[in-house]
């Protein structure tokens, strides 16, 4: 594929809103999870929480989008100047060039859970004021965005579990290269919600402790909140040391609804179409940010696919102890997390994680280090063996 620019690239997780938190939580190997004390929830586990998210609803014209999750979205738009570089592109192209490809798992459905508490007594109907198509419908993220800039091109809201946000990059970079737009808002946005607890919980997935990814006595995650939002451009005069999208790989192995193949077929599959498109070889990957979970079945599979394509020359973490698991914003959240590695030459750590699991031969980073970086790999496997890898480097 061709090479596509990162003009713009923001995140806003539990480690604060914006590049300077995610940057200093990067390079200390600091954490922002904490014991769950979301809305009615009780469960013994960790989460990572976005404070001030409810703190502003939504303007007056957008009202029909308010829910936790485009107030998330909106808090993560604002942040590093982002929307104005949006505005920017929008001038330079036309709001029809504009597209917008966002990612989610569960976007607005917390709305509709509190709904269900003010059904009628009698006949069990919803409230009159739930908006399902501005809150629980998963386009309702990728429709906000673009009114919120009031663009009129294409938009689309990817849902395929934790690779949503991920595959996000791949369906932009189809149609710039198509010709059908000339700039793309690409991200994700997944807000904590009482189905995603609960739900992960009762298949024994969550972590009581901070998620120790890659670690021999790993048992699960610890699931968090996020809004990551990029802007990708054709790389046609991208100044040195530009970050660049080079490639990206799909796969799907539907091994199983919810367990990755045992040998991590579907994730090998990804990694290498991800190379073949960026017309690299395995030994020019500098860095691979693994999806890495923290649950067993998750790292074992992962760690076997990186072993067979990498060996053990590549150093590799995943930042899930740092962010939690965004779910549907994963994939975005974790490509700002290489593109600031890149920028940094910071190869990162993996905060929370303490003991290597010795049945996993690959160069797992505990701490983070400097490093000369030119291409690294990121991670994101969805449930139903939904696969992605994306490749990003710098321009010469």
């Amino acid at each position: 594929m061709l090479p596509l620019q990162l003009s713009a690239y923001t995140a806003t997780t539990c480690l604060g809103q914006g590049l300077d938190a995610t940057r200093r939580a990067l390079a200390t190997g600091a954490s922002g999870l904490g014991p769950c004390a979301f809305e009615t929830v009780q469960l013994d586990t960790w989460i990572g929480q976005v404070p001030g998210v409810d703190a502003e609803p939504l303007p007056p014209p957008l009202a029909a989008y308010d829910c936790r999750n485009n107030r998330l979205a909106r808090l993560g738009l604002e942040a590093d100047g982002f929307a104005g570089q949006v505005r920017q592109a929008a001038a330079r192209y036309g709001r029809e060039r504009i597209g917008v490809f966002l990612g989610t798992s569960t976007a607005g459905i917390l709305q509709t859970e509190l709904a269900y508490r003010r059904r009628d007594p009698v006949s069990g109907a919803l409230p009159p004021d739930l908006d399902y198509r501005g809150s629980h419908n998963a386009f309702s993220l990728a429709a906000f965005t673009r009114d919120y800039f009031g663009l009129q091109g294409m938009a689309l809201s990817i849902s395929t579990a934790c690779s949503s946000s991920a595959k996000v990059f791949a369906a932009a970079a189809r149609q710039l290269a198509l010709g059908s737009i000339d700039a793309a808002i690409v991200g994700g946005v997944d807000s904590l919600c009482l189905t995603t607890l609960y739900g992960f919980a009762s298949l024994e997935l969550t972590s009581r402790q901070p998620c120790r990814p890659y670690d021999a006595d790993r048992d699960g995650i610890s699931i968090g909140e996020g809004a990551a939002f990029l802007l990708l451009e054709r790389a046609t005069a991208a100044p040195s040391g530009t970050v660049l999208l080079l490639g990206s790989g799909e796969s799907s192995d539907a091994y199983h609804m919810s367990s990755p193949h045992p040998e991590g077929l579907g994730a090998r599959q990804a990694m290498a179409a991800a190379l073949a498109a960026a017309g690299l070889e395995a030994r020019q990957i500098d860095y691979i940010n693994l999806h890495g979970t923290a649950t067993q079945a998750n790292d074992a599979a992962e760690g076997k696919a990186v072993a067979a394509l990498f060996g053990d020359r590549v150093p590799c973490s995943s930042s899930k102890g740092a962010t939690g698991h965004t779910l549907g914003a994963a994939g975005a959240v974790e490509a700002v997390i290489c593109a600031l590695a890149l920028e940094q030459g910071l190869l990162p750590g993996s905060p929370g994680s303490r003991a290597l699991d010795p049945e996993i031969p690959i160069d797992y980073l505990l701490q983070a280090r400097p490093g000369r970086l030119r291409h690294v790999l990121s991670n994101s496997f969805g449930f139903g063996g939904s696969n992605c890898s994306l490749i990003f480097g710098v321009a010469p």
